[in-house]
């Protein structure tokens, strides 16, 4: 309570999932910089880690798939709901 976080994860289904995923968020909104007191999404490989080539990002751990989420001060109801249904989840 009182603070922010980050989490890092990869949905099934690859690329098009990742894409599919940010498209979909509503609460969440995407960002090339993350830090703030709301919520943020971020896909590095093609934000904030684009100017490495693929094979160095995947070397790092930087997948295309990677979805970055700063978790900031809205109600966690509200962002596990935000997720839930951007997932595709009931």
């Amino acid at each position: 309570k009182g603070f922010g976080g980050m989490v890092s994860f990869e949905p099934e289904g690859g690329l098009e999932a990742a894409n599919a995923f940010l498209r979909k968020l509503k609460v969440f909104s995407l960002a090339g910089s993350l830090g703030d007191v709301t919520s943020l999404a971020e896909h590095p490989a093609t934000m904030s880690h684009d100017s490495m080539s693929s094979d160095y990002r995947r070397q790092v751990g930087i997948t295309d798939e990677l979805i970055r989420l700063s978790v900031g001060l809205e109600n966690v109801d509200d962002l596990i709901e935000d997720m839930e249904q951007a997932l595709g989840r009931p």
